[in-house]
């Protein structure tokens, strides 16, 4: 998007490091009243994988150990671009090794794979292969290969895909009195609207009935060329439901090598009366890896599923290199954790997002960042699917806001009418969803028509990008 959340590949890796600290003369903790969420854009963060054993796990969020803003960075979010790929061997990374073989259920439906996948060398979720030729800008001809979720295609038959859920539920320490009505329990209480969403619930779309979000993108793309009853189908479960204690404050290394004070978290109410986290972006990064290893530890986590973290209204904020807080909030991210001394290498496909209660953010709602961070996953498992370089839809013609991958939300997360609305009954309840629409891969392609659906670029909204991308200027 057109903010610095996605004007730079971010990468996640956690960065505590060990002993406790001390603080700088004169630099001490600032406590703030509660933001706004809607005074700053919201995004999603680009994640690349991390190696388990390659940095210590928090046992605590109360540790007091050091938090270390990443070196030669003007913010903490960037934190996401540093990248620890080499196991350490600790006892992380030796737990889940030894776990990971037994760590495959065949899910597929009427195709058979193999208990690992079906990529020779990786222990992973089923996936197929593909490519495209550019038809157009200066990577007209150049052939660019994918790798997606689920079987191919043209052969058919559904691919059932497990989907791990943890749900996290936040104990606020030191919670601030003012404003009043903020409780220091923040219960993830939307689990059943949640695992209700169209994520994993059935609705009608064009491209199938009773069929879910993310498998009515992927048969929009290839519409015209599946085979007979073609589907990718996620199978929810709860695995886990934890609650992790937030300091009030931490401590935080800034590139000078002082040491300073830093407000861990704001807090507030969102118009429904629940409550809303901004949480530091460098503690949540130690957290969520650590409750991440602890779930494929316990084989909550397993390498043919879709894992993922739901957090309750909470948007990651960063802090600039003097320890202010900086513009901009993530809301989610989709990535990988794998063990690089094992072979096969196992991974784990992983996400994070929150949950979003109504009036936060505009264009921001329910489910947009679970249903966002789904279909990428689903077209893009591992994070690295190149594509010729695009340009950002209502930017200039001159200008060079742009990407080169296939991260399928982005492009559509920058326009007023991003998200579609959903009716879903469950019992006696009916609730009103909120998912992103997509960009399908014939809008990477960069050709003149599409052969998706309709001759769509973008999906359920059709009319959502009425052309194919644009590319970026030289």
């Amino acid at each position: 998007m057109r903010n610095p959340l996605r004007l730079a590949p971010l990468f996640l890796a956690s960065v505590l490091s060990g002993g406790f600290a001390t603080y700088a003369a004169g630099q001490t903790a600032k406590s703030e009243a509660s933001p706004t969420p809607a005074q700053d854009t919201p995004g999603y963060a680009k994640a690349l994988p991390i190696a388990l054993g390659s940095t210590p796990a928090a046992n605590s969020a109360a540790s007091g150990r050091t938090l270390m803003f990443p070196p030669n960075a003007i913010t903490s979010r960037e934190i996401f671009l540093t990248s620890n790929s080499v196991a350490g061997g600790n006892a992380a990374g030796t737990n889940a090794r030894n776990s990971a073989a037994g760590n495959n259920r065949n899910n597929s439906g009427g195709i058979p794979h193999r208990p690992g996948g079906n990529i020779p060398g990786l222990l992973t979720v089923p996936t197929f292969a593909g490519a495209f030729a550019a038809q157009g800008g200066p990577s007209a001809g150049r052939v660019f290969p994918y790798i997606m979720i689920g079987n191919d295609p043209v052969l058919g038959g559904t691919t059932e895909i497990p989907a791990n859920i943890t749900t996290v539920s936040l104990n606020l320490l030191d919670v601030p009195t003012v404003p009043a009505g903020l409780f220091a329990s923040v219960p993830f209480s939307f689990e059943d609207v949640f695992t209700d969403s169209p994520n994993f619930e059935e609705a009608d779309y064009t491209s199938g009935h009773h069929i879910q979000f993310g498998d009515a993108v992927q048969r929009a793309e290839f519409f015209n060329t599946m085979g007979e009853h073609w589907h990718t189908v996620l199978e929810p479960s709860v695995v886990n439901r934890v609650t992790i204690d937030i300091p009030r404050h931490v401590q935080v290394q800034l590139p000078d090598g002082s040491i300073v004070t830093v407000q861990s978290y704001y807090v507030g109410q969102a118009p429904d009366g629940t409550e809303f986290i901004e949480l530091l972006d460098l503690l949540f990064n130690a957290l969520y890896f650590n409750q991440a290893v602890n779930d494929i530890n316990a084989n909550n986590y397993t390498t043919d599923a879709f894992n993922m973290q739901a957090w309750p209204n909470t948007f990651l904020f960063s802090i600039d290199q003097f320890g202010n807080k900086a513009p901009g909030l993530v809301l989610g991210f989709h990535t990988y954790i794998f063990d690089p001394t094992v072979t096969p290498e196992p991974r784990w496909i992983f996400a994070f997002s929150s949950w979003i209660s109504p009036g936060l953010f505009k264009g921001f709602q329910d489910v947009t960042a679970l249903s966002h961070e789904t279909s990428e996953a689903l077209n893009d498992p591992f994070g690295n699917t190149a594509v010729p370089r695009w340009q950002f839809p209502g930017q200039p013609p001159t200008s060079k806001v742009c990407q080169g991958n296939l991260e399928t939300g982005d492009p559509v997360e920058v326009l007023p009418n991003a998200t579609v609305s959903i009716n879903l009954r469950e019992r006696n309840e009916v609730f009103l969803y909120h998912p992103q629409t997509e960009a399908l891969l014939q809008w990477f392609e960069m050709g003149t028509t599409s052969d998706a659906i309709s001759g769509a670029f973008s999906y359920p909204n059709t009319t959502a990008l009425p052309q194919s991308a644009v590319p970026c200027p030289q």
